[in-house]
């Protein structure tokens, strides 16, 4: 069962992998994020299960706790984005010009 569950972790983050690389929408991304983010969950609980030890589920506890505030912070960082320039195109954002 333990390889059903790596495979399935290993598909997923490689979809994570291709959308964070290949989109430049920042919501696409982000998603790629959590994506990646719930594949290491994955793995991690099976890896816990299959050896009976809890401390990696208590590891995935505490990153689903983060990504949870982290999607706080995203939302409210869109939104202020998107009144800013009206669009989420990753290409419209440079970080080192303040003047545009």
């Amino acid at each position: 069962m333990l390889k059903a569950y790596m495979i399935l972790s290993v598909i997923l983050f490689s979809i994570g992998i291709v959308g964070l690389i290949s989109r430049r929408n920042i919501i696409v991304i982000y998603m790629s994020i959590e994506l990646l983010l719930n594949s290491v969950n994955i793995s991690l609980i099976a890896i816990s299960a299959d050896l009976a030890d809890s401390s990696a589920q208590v590891m995935s506890l505490i990153i689903i706790a983060i990504a949870a505030s982290e999607a706080a912070l995203f939302m409210s960082l869109f939104v202020i984005l998107f009144r800013n320039r009206s669009s989420l195109d990753a290409n419209l954002f440079d970080i080192l010009s303040s003047n545009k």
